[in-house]
């Protein structure tokens, strides 16, 4: 922990004393102001990118901080990613590799118990199935027990990461469910006269007239090429892809929630649901505030609600706190989450920022586990 503070303090002054004798020209007082912004910008950024060590920092959110027991809580909120190179610098959402070690590192003397907080319309299935997976080993490895308390929305990928709590208490007004698996978007351009736009808005002129050729090896080499259709042989392939992607999600929810594959396949759907709804339909076990909830999680560790505390894991992206604030998401149709109003946390008023995750927006058609429109994700109009 020294070691890696001392690196990051001193790589964080050096870059903010060079900063400041280059602006003195600027004058002496804004320079100093300036360097003491980009020292703690630097520094804070190297620190937290320095190989992790011990317990992460944490901040009681609930109960009396001198409280003998204590639960571990780790939001999950916003677009469920796998690490930082899914997305940009800046990113808001939640990492699911990170999320999965820091539980991995959790000991049975560390904490009486885990929850998940969950608001999340889902993302890739690899980062929400790194949570699940920690989650079971966890349980496993401590005996502990962990609930997934829900606000707002816990949506495709949150159902994935969250399926195998012990129990799922669901806020008032939220959503729960949406298994299910999606590819693409896929553009079709068709009697293509012109590509324009500039460099923030792209565009194409479809009336005929322009070709576009790749020249590649290997059969389906430019799948997704935008200027052809898809062939019935890449349809095939792809959705087969999807089905494979599609059963797991489905055999874990079933197995770990106890509902017949069948039900979920064919009745259920990827629909989402209320509260009541999801509860009936074993999606979630009880709807509860949050204080009725939190003590909820303490009883089902068998301990004292009274003498509990709920320590929230907090981030160690710095920047992204400091420039972006929480993760934020939008609900299908653009609609701000159930439990938000206007566009901010119903828990603590801090103003909420859009995630934009790159893996979600550029690049060829990845499998997600999602729910919405990704044009409020990614900022397309």
């Amino acid at each position: 922990m020294g070691g890696a503070f001392r690196r990051g303090f001193g790589l964080g002054a050096g870059a903010s004393l060079g900063a400041g004798l280059v602006l003195t020209v600027f004058g002496i007082v804004g320079s100093l102001l300036f360097g003491l912004v980009v020292a703690g910008l630097i520094g804070a950024a190297v620190s937290a990118g320095a190989p992790s060590t011990g317990q992460p920092t944490t901040t009681t959110v609930w109960g009396n901080p001198d409280a003998d027991k204590r639960l571990i809580s780790f939001e999950v909120t916003g677009v469920i990613l796998g690490d930082s190179s899914d997305g940009g610098a800046f990113v808001a959402g939640t990492y699911g590799y990170k999320v999965a070690e820091q539980i991995d590192n959790l000991e049975a003397s560390d904490a009486d118990g885990l929850i998940l907080e969950m608001n999340t319309p889902g993302g890739t299935i690899y980062g929400s199935r790194a949570i699940a997976d920690a989650v079971e080993r966890y349980q496993k490895r401590t005996g502990r027990k962990v609930m997934a308390y829900v606000r707002g929305m816990s949506a495709s990928g949150g159902m994935y990461a969250m399926a195998g709590a012990d129990e799922i208490v669901v806020d008032y007004g939220t959503l729960v469910g949406s298994i299910g698996v999606i590819m693409g978007p896929f553009e079709r351009y068709r009697d293509v006269t012109a590509l324009q736009g500039t460099l923030l808005s792209p565009g194409v002129e479809a009336q005929g007239g322009i070709t576009q050729e790749y020249l590649t090896q290997g059969k389906g080499k430019d799948f997704g090429n935008p200027f052809r259709d898809m062939t019935p042989e890449e349809r095939k392939v792809m959705t087969e892809g999807l089905q494979s992607e599609y059963t797991q999600f489905v055999d874990w929810v079933s197995a770990k929630r106890g509902i017949p594959a069948d039900t979920i396949r064919n009745t259920l759907g990827a629909y989402v649901y209320g509260p009541k709804e999801a509860i009936a339909n074993g999606l979630a076990d009880q709807m509860m505030g949050r204080d009725e909830g939190f003590r909820r999680a303490a009883e089902i560790n068998g301990l004292d609600p009274d003498n509990t505390r709920v320590d929230r894991v907090q981030s160690d992206d710095f920047l992204t706190l400091l420039l972006g604030g929480k993760a934020g998401q939008q609900s299908q149709g653009g609609q701000g989450t159930a439990g938000a109003k206007n566009g901010t946390s119903p828990d603590d008023g801090t103003q909420a920022s859009s995630a934009r995750p790159g893996v979600l927006c550029t690049g060829g058609p990845i499998v997600l586990a999602f729910r919405g429109d990704l044009a409020s994700v990614c900022g397309a109009d």
